[in-house]
């Protein structure tokens, strides 16, 4: 059986002692601890030319960390209903997480309450983590406060509000996304619009909505809120050009409006708030705008690796890409 090489035989090979062997292992190279150019070379061909690799163990134990970062879904994120959503969402945060040098442990096994899984159960295995980064489209409260009472770090994908106290987020800016929505909408002759759709509770709803009353109000048109995408409702409201919330609502929308003999976007105007959700079958190039979701996703792991390193309780929001598509045109009979 072949003897692993251990840091006492790099140290007696390179004429250095354990110490400086560690040092130059975990790349410490402040005030307190000065190693020489040359030493530090004579140490690390030494580890090339035998090819040396660090004990894990020992390595967690010296700079206190797994190298392990959680990602817990509320949701399944690997079924066909929902791959297409949360795929960028999922390539950002192992492209980043590759790139800080560590591995990613996805979380699956808390028991669901409701068809809702939890992050705190009996069994809960979330501080085998450094860190996690949560990601659905709801978070429970009561996770979210414990998380910060228990101060175990994390970074939520998605804008939440305060749970017994800030939390730490990155999520995209909606509201500016469907204020410019609606004034490329408006500008095209629309003067009744549709937002269609819950409007509440989640966070990424209520911003949606929020961005929409303000456009309406500031742009001077009329908006109308609409849960269900129910066509009739559309037109006994008189609306020219609807906002849905889901993408699949407006496939919905879209092929009612078919059915009935209408043209999209020539009598009625369709515009996306984000990607779809679940699967469909028609093919649409909705107008709307982009979720940065990958880009979410990529920064959510840069900012968990800044609070492990230095604490606190960063929140950004990115900006939504327009997307030109082609659900939006003047209404019949426009003036501009």
């Amino acid at each position: 059986m072949i003897r692993r090489l251990t840091q006492q035989d790099i140290a007696r090979m390179a004429g250095v002692s354990q110490t400086t062997v560690s040092l130059v292992l975990n790349n410490r190279a402040d005030s307190e601890v000065r190693i020489a150019p040359e030493t530090r070379e004579r140490v690390l061909r030494v580890i090339r030319e035998t090819g040396y690799v660090a004990d894990p163990v020992a390595r967690r134990l010296a700079d206190r960390r797994n190298r392990i970062l959680g990602v817990f879904t509320y949701e399944a994120v690997f079924p066909a209903a929902s791959a297409d959503f949360y795929h960028p969402f999922l390539v950002g945060i192992e492209e980043c997480a590759e790139e800080a040098g560590c591995d990613l442990l996805l979380f699956t096994s808390g028991k669901a309450h409701g068809g809702r899984r939890r992050i705190f159960s009996e069994d809960s295995r979330v501080r085998l983590a450094d860190g996690c980064v949560l990601l659905g489209r709801t978070i429970d409260r009561d996770d979210l406060a414990r998380l910060i009472a228990e101060r175990i770090p994390f970074v939520s994908v998605g804008r939440r509000d305060d749970a017994g106290g800030p939390v730490p987020y990155v999520g995209a800016d909606y509201p500016p996304a469907v204020r410019e929505l609606a004034e490329r909408v408006v500008a095209r002759g629309h003067r009744r619009l549709a937002y269609v759709g819950a409007g509440e509770g989640a966070e990424s709803y209520a911003d949606r909505m929020r961005g929409f009353r303000e456009a309406t109000a500031a742009l001077g048109v009329e908006g109308v809120h609409l849960r269900e995408p129910r066509l009739e409702d559309v037109l006994a409201a008189g609306v020219t050009a609807v906002f849905v919330e889901e993408s699949a609502d407006g496939v919905t929308l879209v092929q009612a409006a078919r059915e009935r003999g209408m043209s999209v976007p020539a009598d009625l105007s369709v515009l996306a708030l984000g990607a779809l959700t679940r699967p469909v079958h028609i093919d649409i190039d909705f107008s709307g705008f982009r979720i940065p979701r990958r880009e979410m996703g990529h920064r959510a792991v840069e900012l968990l690796t800044q609070v492990l390193e230095r604490g606190g309780t960063p929140q950004e929001l990115l900006a939504c890409e327009p997307v030109e598509g082609s659900t939006l045109a003047a209404p019949s009979g426009a003036t501009r």
